[in-house]
């Protein structure tokens, strides 16, 4: 009798894993979370091809869950309720933090094709007529944002709070009225701080418009995300001086500022932002497969997720060379990690 209950125990216990290993991977549904940045509907169809892609070669659908907040985007893929998500290098460390589950898949390169020159770029901006403003020698310079209306884009944002905080701490800390400054200092304004007032723009696109509205004397925001809005008007790309142009035809949220200007006072490289996965919600098999797809040449060739150079399309990543996305380990984001230590 004890043998008999002994083996449909074992039984039972095999059809459970069974069950469980069955239910993973026959998962039908693909859910991709976005940051704000990347939510807008101007990239829809961007989106829409990387999802089109994936449900051709793995017969999943694909969702997309759009939003408006950093912290939803990083919640959704720590706490499963995504299997995929975009983010910067920052919301997959914070992510990685709340469950070590969460792991990097690929990230963008540069014109190389590799990861050697995966890299964007954090600005500080001000309006054009009060450039000369942040100026230290005829040199550009950020000694003047002191005491000024900053504007972030969030605090789980890469290059629009965790590298120009850093920036920022790192240069005033070297001046004694400062040598006490931290981060945490720059997350709320008022008379007794170093920021006159803080804002958030919710988006790299927001904190763009905060300045440019009159918002904010001094934004933080990066290149790539607002690539599809600006245009060069003088000087050289990604160099303090640099002056960039609203174009008069740009989507929202910039439909309301068209024809502004502002010039780069502060440029710093900032690693590239990576598509990462919940690897408890997505196994082993579909893992390889959402690998094979993301580096393969479906993505890197499809003109509306890399688009050509003089192509007015708005895709994610723009294509000058060889870019592509290629695979990336966690300790590549080690740099980024560093910046809170």
């Amino acid at each position: 009798m004890k043998k008999i209950l002994l083996f449909l125990v074992v039984v039972a216990m095999a059809v459970v894993f069974a069950g469980c290993s069955s239910s993973a991977s026959s998962k039908e549904k693909l859910t991709i979370a976005w940051l704000p940045n990347e939510s807008g509907a101007d990239l829809t169809e961007a989106r829409d091809e990387i999802g089109k892609l994936i449900e051709e070669k793995t017969g999943k659908k694909v969702e997309h869950q759009t939003t408006t907040d950093y912290i939803v985007a990083i919640e959704a893929i720590a706490n499963g309720n995504a299997d995929m998500a975009f983010l910067g290098a920052q919301g997959y460390i914070e992510a990685h933090n709340k469950n070590d589950k969460v792991l990097p898949l690929v990230v963008p390169t540069g014109a190389s094709g590799t990861l050697e020159d995966a890299v964007y770029y954090s600005w500080l901006s001000v309006v054009k007529d009060n450039a000369d403003e942040y100026k230290n020698g005829g040199e550009f310079a950020i000694d003047n944002i002191q005491g000024k209306k900053f504007s972030f884009v969030s605090n789980s944002s890469t290059s629009g709070f965790k590298v120009p905080s850093n920036g920022i701490v790192n240069y005033f800390t070297e001046k004694s009225e400062f040598k006490e400054l931290t981060a945490e200092d720059l997350l709320e304004g008022g008379s007794d701080k170093f920021f006159s007032e803080v804002l958030y723009g919710g988006s790299h696109q927001g904190s763009a418009v905060n300045l440019l509205s009159g918002k904010a004397d001094v934004a933080a925001f990066c290149d790539t995300c607002v690539n599809n809005y600006v245009e060069l008007a003088e000087g050289d790309e990604n160099r303090p001086g640099a002056i960039y142009r609203v174009q008069d035809n740009a989507a929202e949220p910039f439909n309301t500022v068209t024809g502004k200007e502002f010039t780069l006072i502060s440029v710093t490289p900032v690693l590239n932002a990576p598509f990462v996965i919940n690897s408890k919600s997505v196994d082993e098999e579909l893992q390889k497969q959402l690998l094979e797809i993301m580096t393969s040449n479906d993505i890197a060739n499809n003109e509306k997720i890399f688009v050509p150079e003089g192509s007015e399309f708005s895709g994610l990543f723009k294509k000058s060379a060889d870019e592509r996305l290629v695979e990336v380990e966690d300790a590549w984001f080690n740099p980024i990690r560093e910046l809170s230590k």
